[in-house]
């Protein structure tokens, strides 16, 4: 029984670099029938161009799992310690990333 505990352990290396992590107070989420996309973008005040700082690139399947665990997080989050308050901010203008639009 031991043995078959220690197989099912997965070891994960965060290097240094990737540790410290990206700033980004933007994502955008595309998908295609065999991927989803998430953009994770650096945009600055007064700054008309914001810079894709991360791609994440995930399967159908992974994605909904990700979904989950953010639910999860978030609500973990709240009861800790309170409410998010989603602040309505300036609409966004339209973005071009000089690809074909997805379907929704």
């Amino acid at each position: 029984m031991e043995n078959n505990k220690k197989d099912s352990q997965v070891n994960i290396e965060l290097s240094e670099e990737i540790s410290s992590g990206v700033y980004s107070n933007l994502s955008i989420i595309t998908h295609s029938p065999s991927e989803f996309v998430a953009d994770f973008v650096q945009l600055m005040p007064g700054v008309p161009k914001g810079k894709v700082r991360s791609r994440v690139i995930m399967t159908p399947q992974n994605a909904k799992r990700l979904l989950q665990a953010m639910k999860e997080n978030v609500a973990k989050y709240e009861q800790t310690f309170g409410a998010i308050v989603d602040v309505e901010g300036p609409s966004m203008p339209p973005m071009n990333f000089g690809t074909p639009t997805t379907q929704a």
